[in-house]
């Protein structure tokens, strides 16, 4: 039996696990944009960094996830050495990594922004414009 044969079950279970939340991922993020949109009562800077995180995460169902589930079907399949798979190969890595940072770097400032609205309640509106 193959190297790839012993683990073919592993790599179904691991499609299906991810596809389910794909669109868990994008399903739930598209209520937030929606939600965040409809909500007059967040100040703008923190409402325009929480669209950006869930902007960010909705590329990450819409996009990484089915991309990363195309390659582990490439990979069960024994296709591994052709030029498409280098290609798709290649889209996971960079749409990976870039959001992966803007989702990283978009923690970062909501949590700079949170930590300015508590510790300068009071000038919070002059230093955050």
């Amino acid at each position: 039996m193959t190297e790839l044969g012993v683990f073919s079950s592993l790599f179904i279970a691991h499609c299906v696990f991810n596809g389910f939340l794909s669109y868990t991922c994008t399903m739930l993020n598209i209520v937030t944009i929606h939600a965040l949109r409809k909500t007059p009562s967040l100040p703008m800077t923190l409402k325009a960094l929480l669209l950006s995180l869930s902007a960010s995460d909705l590329g990450v169902g819409l996009i990484v996830q089915p991309l990363y589930v195309v390659r582990l079907i490439m990979i069960s399949g024994e296709k591994n050495q052709t030029q498409t798979y280098t290609i798709i190969e290649h889209m996971v890595l960079i749409t990976g990594n870039l959001f992966s940072y803007a989702s990283f770097l978009g923690v970062v400032a909501l949590a700079a922004e949170r930590f300015l609205a508590i510790h300068f309640h009071l000038r919070y509106q002059e230093i955050v414009t």
